[in-house]
C-alpha cells in the first residue's frame, strides 16, 4: 500500500521534504487550498506566517544575497486565489 506523504518544507532551506521544489511546490499548494476552502483569509495569515519565517532562515543561510521581498511574496502569497465580494 502506498501513502501519499504530505508536501511539507524542509527548514531552513524551505524545500518540499517529498518533491526539492521551492516550498510551497505545486502539491502543497493544492492541499492549502483544500484545506482553507472554506476560509481564505486564514490561509493567508498561515502564509504570512510561515514567510515570516521563511525571511529569516533564507536571510541567515545568505546574508549578503538574502531573499528578494517581492520573489518571496510572489512565491508564498502571489499564488492565494481571491475571494470575490459576497
Amino acid at each position: 500500500m502506498v501513502t501519499d506523504r504530505p508536501h511539507l518544507p524542509l527548514r531552513p532551506l524551505w524545500l518540499c521534504r517529498v518533491c526539492a521544489a521551492p516550498w510551497p511546490c505545486a502539491t502543497a499548494r493544492l492541499a492549502l487550498v483544500a484545506e482553507y476552502a472554506h476560509d481564505r483569509v486564514a490561509l493567508s495569515v498561515y502564509l504570512c506566517t510561515v514567510l515570516y519565517d521563511a525571511a529569516a532562515d533564507l536571510h541567515r543561510l545568505h546574508p549578503h544575497d538574502g531573499p528578494d521581498p517581492a520573489a518571496l511574496f510572489a512565491r508564498f502569497l502571489g499564488w492565494v486565489p481571491r475571494t470575490g465580494p459576497k
